[in-house]
């Protein structure tokens, strides 16, 4: 048997080390989540701490703004009668699908464009109008051109994220480092090889931040649609229980709204991660 190692030695000691860092570091991961988890909540205690002191001291009004408890007994109260869950999965399929078609095909076709420099010029006009104009004023139109059904609120999230995917693909283009083309001609790369190697994952980042930004513009997208005419979804009961002055059933509409975009935030990020990994 050979000796044993001396743990008083210089290796042995190094090797003790390095095998204690990566535990130390995921400790300090979890320690600061945990601490940065503690101060939202009670950001969020806080706030509420404070909405029902000025409740209580008369500076605010229940009628004008709802109240924390009234808040709650209203949440419970649509969990528990199935309400809320309904107009929260309407409202999600609206989203997501808008989402996935919008991001998908703006992405692909704003990439593409940088295969054909002449079109890109062509376009150039349009895109900068596109661009300017406030998405929602498309609303009206869409609700028109789909009718009143669950298609059309869709439509108006998947034609709003496509004009912003679309338009940071192809920023995220013209983004890439020229020398690297030029090395890729050098090397009698075809435009296909060097679209596929060098300009598509140079403009990753650009898609991945149209993906954030679409986050809130798909369910602005779906929630106007359901102010101008639906009969389920988180935007419709958010509209009438305003109509009702039901305040407190605006704020638990508004709440659900908040939560489903954290879930998509959360989505997105870890379609950054793959993304990151694979490019």
């Amino acid at each position: 048997m050979g000796a044993e190692a001396d743990p008083s030695s210089p290796d042995a000691l190094r090797t003790g080390v390095e095998n204690r860092k990566p535990a130390g570091r995921r400790r300090r991961f979890r320690t600061g989540r945990l601490h940065i988890l503690a101060c939202q909540i009670a950001l969020l205690l806080g706030i509420l701490a404070l909405w029902q002191l000025g409740l209580t001291l008369g500076w605010l009004k229940p009628y004008v703004y709802g109240t924390p408890l009234g808040v709650i007994k209203s949440f419970a109260e649509h969990i528990a009668d199935g309400t809320l869950l309904r107009h929260f999965w309407v409202t999600g399929q609206e989203v997501v699908m808008g989402f996935v078609i919008g991001c998908g095909f703006g992405s692909f076709a704003g990439l593409l464009l940088w295969l054909s420099p002449l079109w890109a010029k062509i376009l150039h006009p349009y895109m900068i109008a596109l661009n300017g104009v406030p998405k929602i004023a498309l609303a009206p139109l869409i609700i028109v051109w789909f009718g009143l059904g669950m298609e059309s609120k869709v439509a108006i999230a998947a034609i709003i994220t496509f004009i912003v995917a679309f338009l940071q693909a192809y920023k995220g283009t013209q983004q890439v480092d020229p020398d690297l083309i030029r090395l890729m001609k050098s090397l009698g790369a075809t435009p296909w090889q060097t679209f596929r190697k060098i300009v598509v994952p140079g403009s990753v980042p650009w898609i991945v931040s149209a993906l954030r930004l679409n986050v809130g513009f798909a369910l602005i997208g779906a929630v106007v649609g359901e102010y101008i005419s639906a009969e389920e979804g988180l935007g419709y009961m958010v509209y009438y229980a305003g109509q009702l002055y039901d305040l407190n059933t605006v704020w638990v509409g508004i709440l659900s709204l908040m939560i489903m975009a954290l879930i998509l935030e959360a989505v997105v990020a870890r379609i950054e991660q793959f993304l990151d990994m694979e490019v």
